[in-house]
């Protein structure tokens, strides 16, 4: 697979290490996290954790124990399936002193989790992460960029057609298994016709009243989806 360069998201890990022993990697899901975040730990003694393997996430039950004597790097991808981690992280971040940095990455944003932002405060540098952008990927890609846009598998794709084949996949994974495992229980069927919707005022001012009206929900429930959407970094 073609490799992109992504130094400078490398350069903003590196920075937020220089000023809080825990950097929080987020962006939407797919958008290249984990693959960064193996290539910054190439060349570090490092511990890695993925929530969504079974016997990560088992290990993680007793976070002190199994954090507490860690290498120099311990990274956790997917930490929003876990929210009771930030608490631990923080008594951890305070106690070691520096001695281990925590690369922590999720597919939500701390509001979204709850507890993250109050429990890391003061502890965490953040780094916001999305597809490639046209920077990355050079001006002669500029078309596949606008038809397919930046997720990596997405972009990377064989031909166009395996490229919006993923991305159907994508949306249904997105709706049916993310958002429920966020403790968020709304129909995927009505989060999809909003998702929908809102493409199409792509470029123009906001009127939740008038989607409101087409969705046949109050508006504050159409900005409730909307607050989701933007939290999972789809919007």
């Amino acid at each position: 697979m073609i490799m992109i360069n992504r130094k400078q998201l490398i350069e903003q890990v590196e920075a937020g290490f220089k000023r809080s022993p825990i950097v929080a990697l987020t962006g939407v899901r797919q958008c290249g996290k984990t693959t960064l975040a193996r290539h910054y730990a190439s060349d570090k003694e490092h511990r890695f954790f993925d929530l969504e393997d079974p016997a990560d996430s088992k290990a993680l039950d007793v976070p002190m124990l199994t954090l507490e004597k860690s290498p120099a790097l311990v990274i956790i991808d997917e930490i929003q399936r876990k929210p009771a981690l930030f608490q631990v992280l923080r008594v951890l971040a305070d106690k070691l002193e520096w001695r281990t940095n925590f690369l922590i990455l999720g597919s939500a944003s701390p509001d979204l989790v709850k507890g993250a932002s109050e429990s890391l405060a003061g502890r965490v540098a953040f780094v916001d992460m999305a597809g490639f952008s046209h920077e990355e990927t050079g001006a002669d890609a500029m078309h596949d960029l606008w038809n397919r846009g930046g997720l990596p598998r997405s972009f990377l794709a064989d031909d166009d057609n395996s490229s919006y084949a993923w991305r159907g996949d994508y949306i249904r994974t997105f709706l049916e298994r993310d958002i429920p495992q966020l403790g968020i229980r709304i129909p995927a069927e009505s989060l999809r016709r909003f998702w929908t919707m809102l493409a199409h005022y792509h470029g123009q001012t906001w009127n939740g009243a008038e989607l409101a009206t087409s969705l046949g929900v109050s508006a504050p429930t159409v900005r409730h989806y909307l607050d989701i959407l933007t939290g999972a970094f789809v919007v």
